[in-house]
């Protein structure tokens, strides 16, 4: 089984259901398909050591299926003008002092402990994923709540919005908290936001599906790799 999970993204196809009430709403399947790739950006979440590492206690065994989604749909975005976004989250001081909760209570000492130390800036934990296809021309952004979108998480919207970004396709870890936190916010703060089914992962495919049906009802476009490559040609 484990060998399955690491080997695969999750399995996923959108239920008819879904498509006819989005139909119903909108009046098409997906309606971001027309966006220019120079106003669009890969934002790729928390694909670091510590989310990935099979020996670490906060291990997404499927993320490590999806890198090359990930490094295709970067490739492909930047060849044709796009920008392409890594994000990081970090523990800071900071961020223990203004949402003391989620480390205090929603955290078992030794969890909050792990993390910490796991993700502080400069702890091999946090660092990005090796196997990611990550260029100089790329930006790499720090954030340090679930959402790379919400107040005092960091700059994300600032330096998407200062690189003429409208649009975002969101991929990384985990599919049903900091992806699905981030793509939310990122619509609310109107961006045409899609995410990628199998360039995103979490523990268990039905988690994974229920975040995926839920975005694609009230906030956005889900679609895969194979479509969202063939959407951007070389420029």
């Amino acid at each position: 089984m484990e060998t399955e999970k690491v080997s695969t993204p999750h399995p996923f196809d959108m239920p008819q259901w879904a498509i006819d009430r989005v139909v119903a709403r909108q009046g098409q399947p997906l309606v971001h398909r027309e966006v220019p790739a120079a106003e669009t950006a890969l934002v790729v979440v928390d694909m670091q050591n510590y989310f990935m590492e099979a020996e670490s206690p906060a291990s997404v065994p499927r993320a490590r299926a999806i890198v090359d989604n990930i490094n295709r749909l970067a490739a492909a975005l930047r060849a044709a003008g796009g920008k392409v976004v890594w994000i990081r989250t970090l523990f800071t001081e900071e961020a223990l002092a203004e949402i003391e909760h989620f480390h205090r209570v929603l955290l078992l000492p030794d969890r909050f402990e792990a993390r910490c130390e796991a993700l502080a800036r400069d702890a091999e934990g946090s660092q990005l994923w090796p196997g990611l296809d990550v260029r100089a021309e790329d930006l790499i952004i720090e954030k340090t709540r679930y959402s790379g979108m919400i107040q005092g998480a960091g700059d994300l919207e600032a330096q998407l919005k200062a690189a003429g970004v409208s649009a975002m396709l969101v991929a990384g870890t985990m599919t049903n908290a900091c992806c699905e936190s981030t793509a939310r916010d990122a619509m609310m703060r109107n961006f045409r936001t899609t995410m990628v089914h199998d360039a995103n992962a979490t523990l268990r495919d039905d988690e994974h599906a229920a975040a995926l049906i839920n975005f694609y009802l009230f906030f956005g476009d889900v679609a895969g790799t194979e479509e969202l490559v063939a959407r951007y040609p070389a420029g």
